[in-house]
């Protein structure tokens, strides 16, 4: 009789472990959610990466010209992503975007950042 309880520890004990070992598979501690489209798809990039305000979309005749984003404190933005609808010279805009410092453009003009949301305001 004393082998039960003995059997019981080591079942208990194995389904621990296990429990631990699938845990440590997602290091985020929490599954993406079914329910946003394309949840766990891409890290987040991190907090001081990103870049967000209101800003004014201007055609600049640089280098054969092209769209960035002047924001409301004078700050540069050149948008590596800016889809056709907001190539607007004169276009209000609410913007969130991760900074690309590492990228390499023609265009010396702006901080180079890839937009994550962009919003007309009026």
């Amino acid at each position: 009789m004393p082998r039960l309880p003995l059997t019981v520890a080591l079942a208990l004990l194995s389904g621990v472990a296990l429990l631990a070992a699938a845990a440590c598979t997602n290091p985020g501690g929490s599954l993406p959610d079914p329910e946003v489209p394309g949840a766990g798809e891409r890290e987040l990039p991190p907090p001081e990466d990103v870049v967000s305000g209101l800003g004014t979309v201007r055609y600049v005749e640089l280098e054969g010209g092209f769209y960035g984003i002047v924001a409301n404190d004078s700050t540069r933005y050149l948008p590596q992503n800016l889809g056709t609808d907001y190539r607007e010279d004169g276009l209000r805009v609410r913007f969130r975007a991760v900074a690309q410092d590492s990228a390499a453009t023609m265009q010396m003009w702006g901080r180079p950042v890839e937009i994550l949301d962009i919003l007309r305001v009026e």
